[in-house]
């Protein structure tokens, strides 16, 4: 068994091992995992392990951890099915598991195996104890519990399939943005990487604006133009070149940057390289507006976190260890059922 401050000490050394790759070592990092997911770029692939690294300060984990005791007296399996969508997304649930103290049984997806196999590498050479914890398996059986992240149809399976266990299983969600039409050309331009980094792909990236009537578009349009080197990427320039030809040929009213569209519409979730916007008339008819989505929603951003518990522009994809996916708290999950 790995005492508690064991746990925190070895995955403390794995974050300043992170961030403080070599330039050789980082660039083979990209390669293999560009080569694994061609969604995936050197940009947002060094995003990922920045993140990575603000996970894995020592003060930070201890203050995550208080509640846990020293030894789990008996570790349980607990498996993990992982996403893909953006680099490491799975990270975070590894890293609950098995700084809890018990075994991690981990369903990597296909997208993205390259980087959470580097990763568990570093943790076996720093505390090699970690190896009898740690294990990556096609199929997850005998498990005594499941943290299962997928669409709104495999969720559908994975509850119907591990029913009988503790499990936590979430769904497709997506992120938005609150604009009032005083934010500044810095702020519109920040708020961009929240609707462009990972190309849009994550649960956090913002895919849906809410505006005050009348808002004009114009300041904002101007302010994202530094993103049109998304177009450089293959997949991203297909989808914008495919949704603006919709469009078009509809006659559907949009905003057009030259590399993202802007439509008029009440749904959360956009197609890649497009962001729905939606207006309100006042404050109480924007919280009604996102009452509707309250499950769906993954996080809120606004100019300086203005709005009740939301981001700040620029920050959406810089959550902490204590900003659950969803809004469940995987270690006390872990705690209460365990």
């Amino acid at each position: 068994m790995i005492k508690l401050e064991d746990r925190i000490r070895a995955w403390a050394t794995v974050g300043h091992i992170i961030k403080n790759l070599s330039v050789q070592e980082k660039a083979r990092l990209i390669e293999g995992t560009k080569a694994e997911n061609s969604w995936f770029t050197e940009e947002s692939i060094e995003y990922a392990l920045q993140g990575i690294a603000r996970y894995l300060d020592a003060d930070k984990l201890r203050g995550w951890t208080k509640s846990l005791p020293d030894v789990n007296h008996t570790p349980r399996k607990i498996g993990v099915v992982m996403a893909g969508n953006i680099p490491l997304v799975g990270f975070h649930d590894m890293l609950t598991v098995l700084i809890s103290g018990h075994r991690m049984l981990a369903k990597l997806s296909a997208k993205d195996t390259f980087m959470m196999q580097y990763v568990a590498g570093l943790l076996h050479e720093i505390e090699p104890r970690f190896k009898e914890y740690t294990y990556f398996e096609e199929k997850l059986k005998d498990i005594e519990a499941i943290i299962a992240t997928g669409s709104d149809n495999s969720a559908k399976y994975f509850e119907y399939y591990f029913a009988n266990i503790p499990h936590v299983i979430r769904k497709n969600r997506s992120s938005c943005a609150i604009l009032q039409g005083n934010e500044s050309a810095e702020d519109l331009q920040t708020l961009g990487r929240d609707m462009f980094l990972y190309f849009g792909l994550g649960c956090r990236n913002v895919s849906k604006l809410y505006v005050p009537e009348n808002y004009p578009f114009s300041p904002l349009l101007d302010a994202l133009a530094g993103y049109d080197r998304l177009l450089l990427h293959h997949k991203y320039s297909n989808n914008y070149d495919y949704n603006k030809s919709i469009y078009l040929v509809n006659g559907e009213p949009h905003y057009d940057t030259g590399f993202a569209l802007f439509r008029d519409n009440a749904a959360l979730v956009s197609p890649i390289s497009v962001i729905y916007y939606e207006s309100y008339k006042d404050q109480q008819d924007l919280n009604n507006k996102l009452d509707q989505y309250r499950d769906k929603i993954q996080c809120v951003v606004s100019r300086k976190g203005w709005y009740p518990d939301s981001y700040p522009f620029g920050k959406a994809q810089e959550p902490e260890l204590w900003d659950y996916a969803d809004g469940v708290n995987t270690l006390a999950f872990i705690q209460q059922n365990l």
